[in-house]
């Protein structure tokens, strides 16, 4: 079972392989060459597989398939796709063109609800989402539900944890038996009940892709101690020193969003934030200037963690240590994607200090210590050679 396989032995459509290697996708990860074929038989299948694995595609190319090969003469919306934030949202739906020409819609919270109405008269065949808005849509009975072959729920621990959860089971049982999909990087056993349940115990594939040790092996995790107050000059002079090409820097706390990019543009550096009240269209504008290496740096709270699929991040520096290690891993894995490296740097005080160790200890990383001494980063037991 060492063999790779290839998209043609997946039975995917020569077209669809063909677009894929335009985009320099030319074989199959572990988690697309397993999930696939139990998705192409019309098998409900939850699935968890490792942040930067392809898990987008996993599902998309069989069920793109399928669409493309079954006729749909009244043109119904036969696949939905729920994503718990606007930038996972906009991120699946800019992948769908790139593989076929499917009609898409995407209807999110926050946007004028008349122009999605709009949207959907021009007959999607995919729509992708919030839940909440899906299921305000189809109250109003804008949005037709009753072609629905398929219902995917992206992140889904993120859509089944308490503020979502009560949407995201109501629009489940809305449609009527679709086969259901769902992945995350992290998939708990309650969240494997809720599904269950909700599918009335129709049985649900489960698919646990042994992890590809991204953090132990693809992502170097350094550690530089720094107080409270001294935690942005820090990261000014990390940021002056080792220049990174993009970099994407996480705080939990909202309200130091706005200090830190402030802080950063007063140094002259080209920086966007990020945060769950920033308007749709400046979290869009900031998004795709990062995306395109116009905006180097990136500063996010924890929103920008779940989900953020933005190539060639070379640098992810936390400014916190976050209050649950899967917070620690979604920041983390937002680097190192598609086979390629990155740094994963803390910026943390004593008490961080002692969590990061912990968590070093066991998950089975090695966290190297640097200070930054004379404009460069260097080890603590170097840092007076020069």
């Amino acid at each position: 079972m060492n063999e790779k396989l290839t998209f043609d032995q997946l039975n995917i459509a020569p077209e669809i392989v063909e677009k894929l290697a335009a985009q320099e996708i030319t074989e199959p990860t572990a988690v697309q060459a397993q999930a696939i074929p139990v998705i192409a038989e019309k098998k409900s299948v939850i699935f968890q597989s490792e942040t930067g694995t392809g898990k987008t595609l996993a599902y998309l190319l069989p069920l793109v398939q399928e669409l493309k090969n079954t006729e749909n003469p009244q043109k119904k919306v036969r696949v939905i796709i729920l994503a718990p934030t606007y930038e996972l949202a906009s991120q699946i739906k800019m992948q769908i063109p790139a593989i076929c020409d499917i009609k898409t819609a995407l209807l999110i919270g926050g946007a004028p609800i008349k122009r999605q109405i709009e949207i959907l008269k021009e007959k999607p065949e995919i729509v992708i989402g919030g839940p909440a808005r899906l299921l305000e849509l189809y109250h109003l009975k804008k949005l037709k539900i009753d072609g629905v072959t398929a219902l995917v729920l992206d992140e889904v621990d993120r859509l089944l944890s308490s503020e979502l959860r009560d949407e995201t089971t109501d629009m489940v049982r809305q449609c009527k038996n679709p086969q259901l999909i769902a992945c995350s990087a992290t998939i708990t056993k309650s969240t494997q009940k809720i599904l269950s349940e909700t599918k009335d115990g129709n049985k649900i594939e489960t698919l646990f892709l042994p992890p590809e040790d991204v953090l132990r092996k693809r992502i170097t995790h350094l550690a530089i101690f720094a107080e409270q107050r001294d935690k942005i000059d820090t990261l000014r002079k990390l940021l002056v020193a080792e220049k990174p090409a993009k970099a994407l820097i996480f705080t939990s706390r909202v309200d130091q969003v706005a200090n830190i990019t402030a802080k950063l543009k007063y140094h002259n550096f080209e920086c966007a934030g990020l945060h769950a009240k920033t308007d749709k269209q400046e979290r869009k504008a900031a998004i795709d200037r990062f995306r395109s290496g116009k905006c180097p740096i990136l500063v996010t709270s924890d929103l920008g963690a779940r989900g953020l699929d933005i190539p060639n991040i070379t640098y992810i520096v936390q400014m916190d240590f976050p209050s649950n290690e899967d917070f620690f891993i979604h920041r983390a894995g937002r680097t190192a994607r598609a086979g390629k490296t990155g740094i994963n740097v803390v910026i943390g005080d004593e008490y961080e200090m002692r969590k990061y160790a912990a968590l070093e200890k066991k998950l089975g990383f090695v966290v190297y210590p640097k200070v930054l001494y004379g404009g460069k980063l260097v080890s603590p037991e170097n840092f007076d050679e020069d």
